[in-house]
C-alpha cells in the first residue's frame, strides 16, 4: 500500500512501517523530518516528477511525498487484550467511510487505546485515505479484524472486558459509566448505529448528552467523547 502527506509519511517511518520513499522533484516545504528519518533507517528514497506523483497519487494533495508500505500485520483478539492491565479497545460495527475510520483511530492511539477491532465486510479497509485521515495513528495501532462481531465481543467479554455499546437511543449517559476498568467501547455506523446482535451484546448501552438542537453525532466524533471520558476517568483514578 502506498500513502502521502507528511504527517502520515512520519508516522508511518517512526512505526517501521515505511519499506520506500518517493519525493517529488519540485520544492515541497515541510519534508526536512520525513528526510532525517529516512536517512536515519535506511529507507530508500527516490524522485518522481511531478506528472508521476499525480498519476501515483490520483491528483490528490500529496505534500511532495509517498511511502510505500509493508503490509498490515493483524493482531489477535487475544493480543488487544493482553497488551496492559487496563486495555481501552474500540470495535467498530458498519464503520464503511474511511474519513471516520482514520477519524476514530486517530483519536484512539491519542488516548493509548489498545487498539482497534473491525469487521472482515462492511467495514472500511486500511486505505491510504484512511491513514491519511488518522494523521499516521494507524501505522502505529493494533488492528484485530474478525468475521463475526458479535462473537468477538463475547471473546472479549469471557476475558474479563466490559462492553458499552454507543447507542442513541440508551437512557444511560456515558458519565454514568465506570471506564476505570478493562473496556471495550463499541461504535456503530451513522445510519444504523449498532446491528441488533451486537447490541445485545454489550454489557451497558450509553448515549452522548445533548443539549443542543442537533439530534446526533459524527461516528468519529461521537467515538472522541467517549473515549477522552475514559482517560478523563483514567487518569483521575
Amino acid at each position: 500500500m502506498k500513502i502521502f502527506g507528511a504527517n502520515a509519511v512520519t508516522e508511518a517511518l517512526h512505526a517501521g512501517r515505511v519499506k520506500a520513499l518517493s519525493i517529488s522533484n519540485k520544492r515541497h516545504t515541510g519534508l526536512a523530518e520525513v528526510l532525517r528519518l529516512a536517512e536515519l533507517y535506511r529507507i530508500p528514497v527516490t524522485q518522481l516528477d511531478e506528472k508521476e506523483f499525480k498519476r501515483v497519487t490520483d491528483g490528490q494533495r500529496h505534500q511532495g511525498v509517498v511511502a510505500s508500505l509493508t503490509p498490515q500485520v493483524m493482531s489477535t483478539i487475544d493480543d488487544l487484550v493482553q497488551s496492559s492491565d487496563l486495555p481501552l479497545i474500540v470495535v467498530l460495527d458498519g464503520i464503511e467511510d474511511p474519513h471516520n475510520f482514520g477519524a476514530i483511530a486517530r483519536v484512539a492511539e491519542a488516548v493509548g487505546a489498545a487498539g482497534l477491532v473491525v469487521q472482515t465486510r462492511r467495514a472500511a479497509p486500511v486505505s491510504a485515505a484512511a491513514v491519511r485521515a488518522s494523521a499516521g495513528a494507524l501505522a502505529h495501532l493494533r488492528l484485530s479484524s474478525v468475521v463475526n462481531l458479535s462473537r468477538a465481543l463475547d471473546e472479549l467479554k469471557s476475558a474479563g472486558i466490559w462492553t458499552v455499546g454507543l447507542d442513541l437511543g440508551s437512557d444511560h449517559s456515558i458519565y454514568d459509566i465506570d471506564f476505570r476498568q478493562p473496556t471495550a467501547i463499541v461504535v456503530g455506523s451513522e445510519g444504523r448505529g449498532l446491528r441488533r446482535l451486537v447490541r445485545e451484546r454489550c454489557d451497558w448501552k450509553a448515549t452522548l448528552p445533548m443539549t443542543g438542537r442537533v439530534g446526533s453525532l459524527n461516528a468519529s466524533v461521537a467515538a472522541g467523547a467517549a473515549l477522552f471520558e475514559a482517560e478523563r476517568q483514567r487518569t483521575r483514578a
